[in-house]
């Protein structure tokens, strides 16, 4: 059997990528500005009046001049649907071929756009249909839904608290290095010895060693309480 893979002419890569911005930058009220969209894709204003007028024809945004934008229900549908693609191919890259965390995301920036969905319902298959992507953000079901879990920052944490890393909040391959240089990593076991008044760090245990992480550090790692196995 031949698996062709080819990409659809209804959403160009570009589009694809707009999407998926919008529904990363999305407020609590579904909304977006112009200047956000403009920032994150490092295009001049116009190019995104532009292309938000295209999704706009498309059915794909809500979108009046001078006004917030907003994914349609099938704009974010289809959006879900590409950072599920994405997701599951990090997970994938890590768990089946050995690649760090921290290499993941170019390739799978490059990957997602792919069309075929026997290709990555065969993805899902080999890498045990995961939940969550290696950097523990959600991977959305194949009906675009997502379940996002409401985890705690480290840095809210007190003195005597025992947590495990869950997820990030950052998952730039500069902040994935810095983990990896101090053996950090989702499901490592942290203990809170102290908090610096002056500055938020704090001196934490994990992995039978002391170590100081800024508060910096601390409002990007994502953690639970309960107790694990």
């Amino acid at each position: 059997m031949h698996i062709y893979l080819y990409f659809s002419p209804m959403n160009s890569q570009t589009e694809e990528n707009y999407l998926k911005a919008l529904f990363n930058l999305s407020n609590d009220k579904g909304e977006v500005s112009t200047s956000e969209l403009s920032t994150k894709l490092e295009v001049s204003t116009p190019t995104v009046n532009s292309m938000i007028k295209k999704l706009f024809e498309k059915g794909l945004v809500d979108y009046q001049k001078y006004k917030p934008i907003r994914l349609t229900k099938k704009g974010r549908l289809e959006a879900a649907l590409i950072i599920r693609k994405h997701r599951l191919t990090e997970m994938f890259l890590v768990e089946n071929m050995g690649f760090g965390w921290e290499e993941v995301h170019e390739i799978a920036e490059q990957i997602e756009h792919i069309k075929s969905p026997i290709f990555f319902d065969r993805m899902d298959e080999l890498v045990g249909y995961p939940t969550v992507d290696p950097h523990g953000s959600p991977i959305p079901d194949k009906k675009g839904n997502i379940v996002e879990k409401e985890y705690q920052i480290l840095s809210k944490c007190k003195p005597g608290d025992k947590v495990w890393v869950v997820a990030l909040r950052n998952s730039s391959s500069d902040f994935l290095n810095f983990l990896n240089n101090r053996d950090l990593s989702l499901s490592t076991k942290i203990i809170i010895h102290s908090i610096e008044e002056f500055d938020g760090s704090m001196v934490v245990e994990y992995n039978g060693k002391k170590e100081t992480l800024s508060k910096t550090v601390c409002d990007k790692l994502m953690i639970e309480k309960k107790s694990k196995n």
